[in-house]
């Protein structure tokens, strides 16, 4: 939300052109009409119009939800709410048609995995635009959030610094957040941190962290994404909770046994949003042959443990998978990020948490 000069609050939430017809239902306010505000910007080579809307109901009279923020992931952690993700670690499809599908996808945020999927930025501008021309959702956010993981591993903060480039090319495409895979250092995640903020803002400079590193130039791409000017962009791109208006959610996963080592002062670096553990590299870096079937080992529940203290000391989120049966003592245990890909998953822990924000 923002107030303009007359004192009059206005929702961050934009109609999209084909929405726009006078006699569309999902449009708030026909052109015109008191409340409405248009403007056109050039979006991946297209003129496009967007209308910024003020009413609380639409014409039917049914409530308009409103969103508060541009990271629909943000708005409900702020809230304390688990949120649910949905994508895997490859195989995503980058196409426009698939950003028309995930558009209104049943998760919280979509996860595009390049750590062993295609580096495919291209592709990955297509799927962006697809989800914004299939917005917005329908709890008011322009797109659902995109997190996306990395190829870099996170091993030493020169393998970080020599391969920012990643991170800086990933946002350029303007997606929500970024995922560190195999981060076994505070270093390490000190320069993603930095590599992902421009220098212009300061929060926590001096206190952990050092000047960002990120340059200016990619906001003709990645601020039309967000639906705002790249001056504004430049200021909500930003990692929160460390700056409590940033729009960016930064993870880190705490996966083999030098990482685990670390632990407890990888996390403490600030920017940081949330965190995970990765029980199948981990299982890998000890030694273990990973068998569902057999009752997990001692020290797979122990590294759990110590990642899940180790976000709750840092108010981070914590990441874990859940199933419907387990999903409401997960949530009292802490678990705030949720894997497992299951949309019924989803609907007994929104369930539980009494979620009042809409779905897809």
């Amino acid at each position: 939300m923002s107030t303009d000069d007359s004192g009059v609050t206005r929702a961050n939430l934009w109609c999209h052109p084909k929405h726009l017809a006078n006699n569309d239902p999902k449009c708030v306010y026909t052109p015109g009409s008191e409340g409405w505000q248009e403007r056109e910007q050039k979006l991946y080579g297209k003129r496009v119009r967007f209308a910024n809307i003020t009413p609380l109901h639409h014409s039917c009279g049914s409530i308009i939800t409103m969103a508060k923020r541009i990271n629909r992931a943000i708005e409900l952690l702020e809230q304390d709410q688990p949120i649910y993700y949905d994508g895997g670690h490859t195989g995503h499809i980058l196409t426009y048609e698939q950003g028309l599908k995930d558009a209104h996808t049943w998760a919280d945020y979509i996860n595009v995995g390049m750590e062993h999927g295609a580096f495919d930025m291209t592709g990955l501008d297509n799927y962006m635009n697809g989800l914004i021309a299939g917005g917005p959702t329908n709890s008011g956010h322009r797109t659902p959030p995109v997190i996306v993981e990395t190829p870099v591993e996170g091993s030493s903060e020169e393998i970080i610094r020599f391969n920012a480039w990643q991170f800086r090319m990933i946002l350029a495409r303007g997606v929500h957040g970024i995922l560190l895979c195999q981060a076994e250092t505070p270093d390490a995640v000190r320069a993603f941190i930095e590599s992902c903020r421009y220098p212009i803002n300061m929060t926590g400079v001096g206190y952990g962290l050092e000047r960002g590193t990120r340059g200016v130039g990619s906001q003709p791409t990645s601020a039309p994404v967000w639906g705002v000017d790249g001056d504004t962009y430049v200021d909500k791109a930003e990692p929160w909770p460390l700056n409590p208006e940033g729009e960016l959610l930064l993870g880190v996963k705490i996966e083999t046994v030098r990482a685990l080592t670390n632990c407890e002062q990888t996390l403490s670096v600030p920017g940081l949003g949330f965190a995970e553990w990765g029980p199948g590299d981990l299982h890998m870096s000890f030694g273990i042959k990973r068998d569902p079937s057999k009752p997990m080992d001692h020290r797979l529940l122990e590294a759990r443990e110590r990642v899940k203290n180790a976000c709750k000391e840092n108010g981070l989120a914590f990441l874990d998978g859940c199933t419907p049966e387990n999903v409401a003592d997960k949530i009292d245990e802490g678990v705030r990020v949720i894997a497992g890909h299951r949309i019924d998953t989803a609907e007994a822990g929104r369930a539980y948490s009494k979620r009042t924000m809409p779905v897809d």
